[in-house]
């Protein structure tokens, strides 16, 4: 899983036509691709192992060591009814996660040259360049969008530059560690159905649990501690999932006060209207339906189409050049070093008699 590639040589043509590689092979940015291009995760996507092994380690324990139990106390097969339900949502949850992390967050493709605009800005060096931002009217508001110059363009309305995938993405909302990933316009929708899903899941553990230890406390007639003492897997598991509850269930909570005022965190963190209300507000309702009831638009990036393959850079020409000059001086160094040791010196013999 990788997006590099081994660099070839200049003479790898075929039949004199010039050669193609996979657009995903010659990608500007910092991403990973995997299954030729198919999949596309973040440079750290190595995190998303350590998120399912969070996932997983503790849905194994549930498993084994309470969802086992309670199939054996439970009748009228409520038991495999608790236990089918929790693998499938969990099932549910990791899918969820694979689709935030594998998929175009909503890349905006880069220009190969800056926009054609007329006011340029001139500096004192002499190089005119392209002005740092330019007004948009958006339902009746002024917004500045800046320009880019990694990827040469005035990014949309509500976009950003990511400097961790080193991409400018649509609806930029933040670069999750969690996943390995941009949240943005294309993943955002299942960002938060995997964290509010994680958060029913942890309610779910918890409350079985709790289930669990009642049910120990009432059969053997003893304290809630004798019976927390009986199964330290469910004693464990609760404190695991509280925990987990402040995390995934305070940022879905927050999700959710962006999606009812239409915003998005890197907005809510950096950006403030001039009017004070944002322009895209559509009211509660409106906000919750372009949310979730909306169609999600097609990756503008076809990361397996066929383009021109690039020519080496040019550092690996300009290095090689510096040390065969490098390597020049050198030996002409040794050369005048040399036929200065090997100039006739003056006989002693006959500086005596000149001087005589």
């Amino acid at each position: 899983m990788s997006s590099l590639h081994p660099i070839e040589s200049h003479s790898d043509m075929v039949n004199g036509a010039e050669e193609v590689v996979r657009a995903y092979r010659t990608w500007k940015g910092s991403n990973i691709f995997c299954l030729g291009g198919r999949l596309i995760f973040g440079p750290d996507a190595r995190s998303i192992f350590l998120t399912m092994f969070l996932i997983l380690a503790p849905a194994v324990i549930f498993c084994v060591f309470v969802a086992r139990n309670l199939m054996e106390q439970l009748s009228n097969h409520g038991g495999i009814a608790i236990l089918v339900v929790f693998v499938v949502f969990t099932a549910f949850v990791l899918v969820l996660l694979l689709l935030t992390s594998s998929r175009d967050p909503g890349i905006v493709p880069r220009n190969s040259q800056p926009p054609e605009v007329e006011d340029r800005i001139l500096f004192m060096s002499g190089v005119a360049r392209v002005p740092p931002t330019k007004d948009v009217i958006i339902n009746g508001v002024t917004v500045k969008v800046k320009y880019c110059g990694t990827c040469m363009l005035y990014r949309p309305p509500r976009c950003s530059h990511c400097s961790i995938c080193d991409n400018c993405v649509e609806r930029f909302d933040h670069h999750c560690p969690w996943v390995g990933q941009c949240i943005g316009l294309r993943n955002y929708r299942f960002f938060f159905m995997f964290i509010f899903s994680t958060t029913l899941l942890c309610l779910y553990v918890q409350g079985f649990c709790w289930l669990y230890i009642v049910r120990i406390m009432r059969a053997e007639n003893s304290s809630i501690w004798r019976a927390m003492i009986r199964t330290p897997a469910s004693l464990a598991l609760i404190i695991y999932t509280f925990l987990c509850l402040w995390f995934v269930g305070g940022l879905s909570i927050f999700h959710l006060y962006l999606i009812s005022i239409n915003q998005s965190t890197y907005e809510n963190f950096r950006y403030r209207y001039n009017s004070g209300a944002s322009p895209y507000n559509k009211g509660i309702i409106g906000n919750f339906m372009e949310t979730f009831c909306t169609s999600i638009p097609p990756s503008k990036n076809n990361f397996r189409a066929k383009v021109p393959k690039l020519p080496l850079p040019v550092s690996h020409s300009v290095g090689s050049s510096f040390l065969a000059n490098s390597r020049r001086e050198q030996e002409q160094e040794q050369e005048l070093g040399k036929s200065k040791h090997m100039e006739p010196q003056p006989d002693p013999a006959t500086e005596n008699w000149h001087q005589s």
